[in-house]
């Protein structure tokens, strides 16, 4: 569980020390966002950070305060009227809710996320990356949060420059994209960038800079509600838990993308939890699994929890006794190093050979990327998952129908034993066979009743179903049978049914979608079920004929 590993200890450390110095102005900036203050969001980024690190199931992450998170815990505060008690007691239900979902084994369902959708997203906040820092680049802030007001600053921001941040900057771009790789053995690019661009501003002055740092230890703030507030912090609780759950996990599945690994889902939702739970007994606000320190660290060599430990120390030390230290660190300079972490991002390689590939997967992965930049997270991934679950059973749904089956001898596209073809051919015509080929998909049931009815039509009197490779059906295939049958009764036609399993029996009984099914059409073999079929076509054709036997009485007459 705790994933130790001292053989990349120097890459951990490396890795934890850059993550840390990028997340200090987020945990700043975040937390001053939320309205509990800055510090709260360092307390965030330093508990959520350890512990789940500690009992998370991602070796590689970093965990903090995010965008997403943040925009809901800040309408919680506004919400609770900054309440520390009601607000903090939001943010402890929420890591509770969290570890329930781990232990109830929700995160799997994660995993399923396409590739284009995850492809998306990191192009996405890698783009967001960009946005936020290149006006910074300049020397400059934007007035707002958030994406847009990021690019309609960036012109005035070129158009007045203050140069000694621009000069900064240029030379951390400089270091970040063309440091040596035998050097970056020793020291990573982004901290080497960072130590000189620090010290130069020392000499060559006029550079925004950090500033004051809050500092100081938190105190224990015990959590209340009162019954007028439970369901509203119970709703924000289940909220903050969902969205720092799909948050979280979507950053690792990034961190897995790029390590070659596999995280525990389950286990990373546990230890989020925990450390969700244990910040708002301190006053921290809520975090998640943050995909762009996440990046800095492996970037910068982080592989094991040593790393996320790490970020959490360095923040720690920070607040209580290196602020003063960290407050000269230019705005430009964490800039660029963020602008190389954008662009690594990006994810330029399945760019670059997309057109090689189906074009629906580029479609969803542009969607996606549009969604992450200029709408939410959140919005971005649902409506991907949506969209390419959607094409996924639209695929499926026309290979089932394509492969339906055959009603003529010419047109048979089923594997039929000798006997079985000899007995199809000999009913000339007379008999309807289909195979369902395996599960329904409920794409295929909307348009399968059209189907049989379409092939099947001017085709004989007998109609055969063959169920053998259907291990269950749901509600549409189930409403699609009772038309076949329906559509069948209607027009003089009788079904046999061959290989159905109890289970789907049981199904269409149920739902009585066997209503136009007359009795004694179920058979154990597709054989039986022909031999059935051929029975009774052979008797319906012997039977004499009610009218002409009157006309020939008549006649007789």
């Amino acid at each position: 569980m705790f994933g130790f590993n001292k053989d990349n200890l120097r890459g951990d450390l490396f890795g934890g020390l850059t993550a840390g110095i990028v997340a200090l102005p987020l945990a700043l900036a975040f937390g001053e966002a939320s309205g509990a203050g800055p510090i709260a969001g360092l307390y965030g980024a330093i508990i959520v950070g350890f512990f789940a690190s500690l009992f998370g199931g991602t070796n590689s992450q970093i965990s903090g305060p995010t965008g997403p998170m943040i925009v809901v815990f800040a309408g919680v505060y506004g919400s609770l009227n900054g309440d520390a008690s009601l607000v903090f007691a939001t943010v402890v239900l929420a890591g509770v809710v969290q570890i329930a979902f781990g232990v109830l084994k929700f995160g799997q369902y994660i995993r399923l996320v396409p590739y284009p959708v995850v492809s998306g997203f990191m192009s996405g906040i890698g783009c967001i990356i960009i946005a936020l820092q290149t006006s910074r680049l300049f020397g400059h802030e934007p007035e707002q949060s958030g994406t847009i007001p990021a690019l309609t600053a960036i012109p005035a921001a070129v158009l007045d420059p203050i140069w000694a941040a621009v000069g900064l900057g240029l030379l951390t771009l400089i270091i970040v994209f063309k440091w040596p790789k035998r050097w970056g053995r020793f020291v990573p690019a982004p901290l080497a960038a960072l130590l000189i661009g620090t010290v130069i501003s020392l000499f060559v002055t006029g550079a925004p800079v950090l500033g004051d740092i809050p500092t100081g230890l938190p105190s224990f703030i015990m959590p209340s509600f009162s019954q007028d507030t439970f369901f509203i912090v119970l709703e924000a609780a289940v909220i903050l838990a969902l969205l720092g759950s799909i948050d979280s996990l979507l950053t690792s599945l990034v961190a897995d993308n790029m390590t070659r690994t596999r995280h525990d889902s389950n286990q990373e939702l546990i230890g989020q939890g925990i450390g969700n739970m244990v910040a708002g007994f301190f006053g921290g606000i809520p975090g998640a699994g943050a995909t762009m320190r996440t990046v800095v660290n492996i970037r910068t060599g982080g592989a094991t929890k040593i790393s996320g430990i790490t970020h959490s120390l360095l923040l720690l030390t920070i607040v209580v006794s290196l602020a003063p230290l960290a407050a000269k660190i230019p705005h430009a300079v964490l800039a660029g190093i963020l602008v190389k972490v954008g662009y690594d991002i990006i994810d330029v390689g399945y760019l670059k050979r997309a057109h090689k590939g189906p074009r629906w997967d580029l479609a969803l992965m542009v969607l996606v990327l549009g969604l992450t930049v200029f709408v939410d997270l959140i919005t971005a991934v649902v409506a991907g998952v949506v969209m390419a679950s959607l094409a996924f059973v639209k695929q499926i749904s026309d290979m089932q129908l394509e492969k339906l089956g055959g009603v003529t001898t010419e047109g048979l596209s089923i594997d039929l034993s000798e006997e079985e073809d000899k007995l199809f051919k000999s009913a000339n015509k007379r008999i309807s066979l289909f195979d369902f080929g395996g599960p329904l998909s409920f794409g295929a049931a909307a348009d399968l009743g059209h189907q049989v009815r379409e092939k099947s039509k001017g085709f004989g009197q007998a109609l055969v179903l063959d169920f053998s490779r259907v291990p269950f059906i749901d509600v549409s295939a189930a409403r699609a049978v009772e038309t076949i049958g329906c559509d069948a009764e209607d027009s003089g036609k009788r079904v046999f049914i061959s290989g159905m399993n109890q289970d789907v029996k049981d199904t269409l009984a149920g739902l009585e979608a066997d209503c136009c099914l007359p009795t004694g059409v179920y058979f154990d073999t597709r054989l039986e079920a022909l031999q059935a079929a051929k029975a009774y076509i052979d008797s319906s054709e012997s039977k004499p004929q009610a009218g002409s036997t009157a006309k020939e009485g008549l006649g007789a007459a």
